[in-house]
Formats: structure tokens, sequence, C-alpha cells
């Protein structure tokens, strides 16, 4: 019983999460002309919510935000690209949960982050051309070292008050 409770509470500690990464990331939009496209901070709390939750959890909040936030943003050609590309993008960050040293913790969550640059790069390519895929490159690292930031902001925040274990 005290598991379930446990799973039970993670799972809405995670439904939460997503409902507040899309809003945030929807009211604080940054629209990139070259690409036709937007950044965003939702990398931020899709780190924050696999560094507190693993990696189940991560993938989850990270696959379902991205997913979600391209579906009601309009962009419905990269809802299930995005789907994969931040749900392995919090699988990786809450890897970063399996080891002790802090710095081998924060290149696993840096890695995160550039897995979505070069997964979007990856997406544009083959949506668009190679043009497309470059061009994206620059805003989408802006957007990861943005996410980073985030997190490492965040994550001292939510994990006093959610106190996920």
């Amino acid at each position: 019983m005290v598991k379930q409770r446990s799973e039970l509470r993670q799972m809405i500690i995670a439904a939460v999460l997503i409902a507040v990464n899309v809003v945030v990331s929807r009211v604080f939009v940054i629209p990139v002309p070259m690409t036709n496209g937007y950044l965003n901070l939702s990398d931020g709390l899709i780190i924050v919510a696999a560094l507190l939750m693993g990696t189940k959890w991560g993938a989850a909040v990270g696959g379902l935000s991205g997913f979600l936030l391209d579906l009601f943003a309009g962009y419905g050609q990269y809802m299930f690209f995005s789907l994969i590309i931040h749900g392995l993008e919090g699988l990786v960050a809450g890897s970063a949960l399996h080891f002790e040293n802090k710095y081998v913790r924060f290149l696993i969550v840096v890695a995160s982050a550039l897995l979505m640059v070069v997964g979007y790069w990856l997406v544009d390519t083959f949506l668009y051309s190679p043009a497309a895929g470059l061009a994206g490159i620059i805003p989408n690292l802006f957007q990861a070292g943005a996410g980073v930031l985030v997190a490492l902001i965040l994550l001292p925040i939510f994990r006093d008050r959610l106190a996920i274990k």
C-alpha cells in the first residue's frame, strides 16, 4: 500500500510538472524568425523533473511536455519527434542520479541538453533541408544552455518543496 501511494504521488507530481511546463513554456516564448520556430524554457523543467524523479518520470515529463507544447503551439509536424527527443532528454538527465560525482552529473545533464540540439538538427534536416537543420543549431544551443541554467536555479527550490524520495 505504501509503494502504491508513493507511485501515485510521483505520478501526480509528474502530471503537475508537465502542466506547469506547458503553461510556462507557452507564456515565455521567444520567436525565432529565421527558423519559423520558437525558443522556450521547457528543457529546464524537464531536467529538474529528471533530477528529482529519475529516468522513468524524467522521460515521461520530457516527452509529454514536448508533445503537448507542439500540439498547442500549432507545430503538429514536430509533436511525435518532440515526444521522442524530449523524452530521451529526460531519460538521459535522470541517469545522472546514478553517479555520486557532481561534475559527472553536470556533464550528463549538459549531454541531455545537447541531445535535444542534435535531435532537432536531425528532424529539421529530415523535414526541410540541411540548411534548415543548420539554421536551428544556434537557437537550440541557446535554449539548451538556458534550460541547464534554469534547472540549476530551480532544482534546489523544487527539491526542498517537493521532498521526493
